[in-house]
């Protein structure tokens, strides 16, 4: 579900997708329950709700005629695909070889996630994550089996420790 809503401190409008307890205003950063705030349309539809807020937006400014000429986002989003050149045509108008491109995506694509460029840092945080309340041990195993030397990995738990991003009661570890 979508939802059109206004904030009641500075009338900015927003989208806001599914029914969360609170949200906050992207332009006064005011945090509000989502039941105190008025939804002027309620859609499951993310394109229906984009054309309802740019709508209102447009008739603000008194460009409603203006707006009402334009065509759906639907039917916008279908004509980008037409407009310019492709992505092959681009690349060869660069001098690089779109297959080579191609093939190096593939190849990026098959690699398993460990060999993907997360850093030693990002490992230990997925531990955490993925881990339910680790000991220490249990994160360097996790970060070993990825790559990740156990010096790295204690050093690093510490160091998220004393930043607070991490907290650590009786040996278990979790993200704050």
């Amino acid at each position: 579900m979508y939802a059109v809503v206004g904030c009641s401190d500075c009338g900015a409008l927003k989208i806001v997708e599914g029914r969360p307890e609170t949200t906050q205003c992207p332009r006064c950063g005011k945090r509000r329950k989502f039941a105190k705030l008025k939804t002027f349309v309620e859609t499951d539809d993310e394109d229906h709700a984009r054309e309802v807020r740019s709508s209102m937006l447009a008739n603000r400014q008194g460009e409603g005629d203006a707006f009402a000429e334009l065509d759906t986002f639907a039917e916008m989003d279908e004509q980008v695909e037409d407009v310019g050149p492709s992505d092959e045509e681009y690349l060869e108008a660069a001098g690089i070889d779109s297959d080579e491109v191609a093939a190096a995506a593939d190849r990026a694509e098959n690699q398993s996630a460990s060999t993907r460029g997360r850093s030693r840092k990002e490992t230990v945080r997925t531990a955490l994550r993925e881990l339910d309340r680790p000991t220490e041990d249990e994160v360097v195993e996790f970060a070993g089996e990825h790559g990740v030397p156990a010096d790295y990995v204690r050093t690093a738990l510490d160091k998220l420790v004393r930043s607070g991003e991490v907290s650590e009661s009786r040996g278990q570890y979790r993200l704050v």
